[in-house]
Formats: C-alpha cells, sequence, structure tokens
C-alpha cells in the first residue's frame, strides 16, 4: 500500500496532497497548504516550504513524491520564484530518501481530468470525486492530489519497467535519471 505525496510548488503557497494506491484504487490520506510568512524574503519562504514538506514526510512517511515540472511564465521573475520553490521541495523529499518523478501540468490534468486544457475547478471537482471527498479541496491541495493520482496512474502503467529510483517523467516520455 504505497503512499505517494504530490507537490505543487510555489513561492507563497505550496500545496501538498497524499494518497493511499490499493490496486487499482487511490485513497485519500491528507491534503493541505504550506502557506509561507507574507512579506519574508525568499530564502525564509523556501526554508518554510522545506520545514513544512518536512513534518509532513516525517508524520506521514510516504514512499514516493510528485512534483509538477515548471512551465514557462511571460514573467520571468515569477517563473524563477517557482523554480527555486520547486527545488526546494525536490531537495527536502531527496534528504528524506524519496524517489522524485516529475509531471508536466498537462499531463496531470489529462491524468484526473481527461483533458490537458482542464481548468482549476475541474481539477478540484474531479479530485473531490476520484476521492471520495466531502468537501472540495483547495486549489493548490487539489492540484497536488491530481499529481499524486497521475504518479498512480503512470506508476501503474509502467509496473515492470524499472523501479520509481530511476525513473522522471515528463512530456509522456519516460526518462532515466543518473
Amino acid at each position: 500500500m504505497p503512499l505517494i505525496l504530490g507537490i505543487d510548488p510555489g513561492s507563497r503557497v505550496t500545496g501538498y496532497g497524499i494518497v493511499r494506491v490499493e490496486g487499482s484504487r487511490n485513497h485519500y490520506v491528507t491534503s493541505g497548504c504550506i502557506r509561507t510568512t507574507r512579506g519574508a524574503d525568499l530564502a525564509d519562504r523556501l526554508l518554510e516550504i522545506g520545514d513544512g514538506l518536512t513534518q509532513i514526510l516525517r508524520e506521514h512517511e510516504p514512499e514516493v513524491a510528485a512534483v509538477e515540472r515548471v512551465f514557462m511564465s511571460r514573467n520571468a521573475e515569477s517563473a524563477l520564484k517557482l523554480g527555486q520553490a520547486r527545488g526546494a521541495a525536490i531537495l527536502t523529499a531527496r534528504q528524506h530518501g524519496l524517489a522524485v518523478a516529475e509531471y508536466e501540468a498537462r499531463k496531470v490534468k489529462q491524468a484526473v481530468v481527461g483533458t490537458g486544457a482542464a481548468d482549476k475547478a475541474q481539477v478540484q471537482h474531479m479530485i473531490r470525486l476520484l476521492l471520495g471527498l466531502q468537501a472540495t479541496p483547495q486549489e493548490d491541495a487539489a492540484d497536488a492530489l491530481a499529481i499524486a493520482i497521475c504518479h498512480a496512474h503512470t506508476r501503474a502503467s509502467l509496473s515492470g519497467v524499472a523501479s520509481d529510483a530511476t525513473l522522471r517523467f515528463g512530456r509522456g516520455r519516460l526518462h532515466e535519471t543518473s
């Protein structure tokens, strides 16, 4: 019964979600958002992201993490901050011994909604249905749960190909990492 931690990185709000995989079914474990201190400098916010994820990792002990890949933004400064938040999340997961898989947003949306062009409300709605939740999760938490479910689906379809520790996912292709 593997636990998968999905992470939707952001420099102000980082969403997280954990699902437990039993056969072909995904079960909700927990989700939420790590909100960094408003007005804090970027280095302190990155530390808060790492500390928040460390607490989640210690409490739930997932076996693998899945993180959204950086998309190209029109605003270079925003893209750089997002990339740094993503780096803090990946580093924290690796420091705790987790393999890290990466997925593009379109692939995640395709996995849970059926179209890579889905909007946030559609992702939230499908996460609520797929996991049988009573309430609609926050946007960033829903995105993180979607990333975890995408990894569960990809992992299931690739079982027997290679272990999580040697794979990186993106653009629908399988890449070995060194």
